[in-house]
């Protein structure tokens, strides 16, 4: 048995048939591109309402369009692997003085939007999604923030 590497055309055919695999059985629970659209702005204009979290987004962000269309390219890239986010959003979040109790609030505007849009295996998908990001955000937010003892 040799031991040979793929040429780039056999990874980006490998890459094209996972994402539309992906993209299939997304469909199947009821995300799409036009669906995950309709979360990222329901969500966000949730955010921007909110008493909690709408000063702190509005202090960062002063033209939304641009955010929504990030955010939906993040979506797009983690649930149907388009792969259209290119991004560092660490060093933002970091800078916003978030705390867990705004983490805990984000992920219920977002639970909540989610069962409003999804059918229950589209919407515990994204969910699930969302819990990492936020327990990989806080974790990196107190790596970051945290005086380190010695």
């Amino acid at each position: 048995m040799t031991d040979t590497v793929p040429s780039d055309d056999q990874r980006n055919e490998h890459r094209d048939i996972r994402t539309a695999m992906a993209q299939e059985r997304m469909a199947a629970v009821g995300i799409d591109e036009a669906s995950i659209e309709t979360l990222v702005r329901t969500f966000y204009g949730k955010i921007m309402k909110d008493e909690v979290l709408g000063p702190i987004f509005g202090r960062a962000i002063t033209d939304w369009e641009p955010h929504l269309r990030k955010m939906m390219d993040f979506w797009s890239s983690i649930a149907l692997l388009t792969q259209r986010y290119d991004g560092r959003p660490m060093p933002v979040h970091i800078s916003l003085g978030l705390e867990p109790k705004h983490f805990e609030r984000w992920l219920g505007l977002f639970r909540e939007t989610a069962h409003e849009l999804f059918p229950p295996e589209g919407a515990n998908f994204l969910i699930g999604k969302a819990e990492n990001i936020a327990r990989s955000f806080q974790m990196g937010i107190q790596f970051f923030t945290v005086p380190k003892k010695g």
